[in-house]
């Protein structure tokens, strides 16, 4: 029988919770909660910003929720409503109650999350981890999407390197502070993590998993993604390495997609360079605020 994501204990949900309501004041901007009835369970939402924009919805790295996105959600919400969700199924305040075994079903999650939220039409943003599971919407149920933009997807454009993964691995087995700053700055180069942020990283080995992992895409995956999309990858990075094939499998197969390769950043350019990767995903974000959605296949 499959299985579904939940915190180990009472006592590690605690831990975990305790951290997540501390990054709170991580935010530069005030911001609103609710939770929003799925088939896959609940799934909390956090709304920030206003104006005549379309909607952005952002998928958060591993290890990440919907809290961390302070760096960048001043900016990106300036002038449109912007949901970060806590993705169904990884800690966070989303509460799964229904397994997700298929990547389809990542496209079907997201796709009732705007239902439920009386979206009809938004852009989808996912980093890192987040990046797969958007570019599941991208190809699987894309109604809804006016538009998908996709930063470092860890292992689904090119194979993650066996080196990558083992560093990642590490952690997970001794998760300490000193281990825990050592794959931040071998990661995401160039971002500092917090206190909190340390902590929460840390509470979230409490929580049980069970989703699937991104795989290496297909061409005809690729192929698959119809409504326009902008692909960021750094030139460095050592998850989407070597980024060089990860753009050009992109330009090859995807029919409207944009890919921005930033030669010397890792990992970590969204929180680490704002001040070039930012400026870039509002300009491609504006120019499709008003476009008509061009077609998708559903391929679940």
């Amino acid at each position: 029988m499959a299985k579904i994501g939940r915190f180990k204990s009472d006592r590690a949900r605690a831990a975990y919770m305790s951290a997540y309501d501390e990054m709170a004041a991580l935010s530069p901007i005030p911001y609103t909660e609710c939770d929003v009835e799925t088939s896959f369970g609940t799934t909390h939402v956090h709304t920030f910003g206003a104006g005549p924009g379309t909607p952005l919805v952002l998928l958060h790295p591993l290890g990440g929720n919907g809290l961390c996105w302070y760096p960048v959600i001043e900016e990106l919400s300036r002038d449109r409503v912007v949901y970060t969700l806590d993705t169904i199924g990884t800690a966070g305040r989303s509460v799964q109650t229904a397994p997700i075994t298929e990547q389809a079903q990542f496209g079907t999650w997201l796709d009732e999350v705007l239902a439920g939220l009386d979206t009809n039409r938004a852009h989808v943003l996912g980093y890192s981890d987040g990046g797969w599971h958007a570019s599941m919407a991208g190809f699987h149920n894309a109604k809804r999407l006016a538009s998908l933009t996709v930063i470092e997807p860890g292992g689904v454009v090119v194979k993650l390197r066996w080196s990558a993964l083992f560093q990642i691995m590490k952690f997970a087995i001794v998760p300490s502070t000193k281990n825990m700053t050592r794959m931040n700055k071998w990661v995401m180069p160039g971002v500092p993590i917090s206190e909190v942020e340390m902590r929460a990283a840390k509470a979230s080995l409490g929580y049980q998993r069970h989703l699937p992992w991104g795989t290496v895409f297909e061409d005809t995956d690729l192929q698959s993604i119809t409504i326009p999309s902008l692909w960021i990858f750094g030139g460095e990075s050592e998850i989407c390495h070597p980024a060089e094939v990860a753009g050009q499998r992109v330009r090859t197969n995807v029919a409207q997609a944009e890919v921005e390769v930033y030669a010397g950043l890792g990992h970590g350019l969204f929180f680490a360079n704002t001040e070039i990767v930012v400026p870039r995903i509002l300009e491609f974000l504006r120019r499709h605020d008003g476009s008509a959605r061009s077609g998708t296949t559903d391929l679940g």
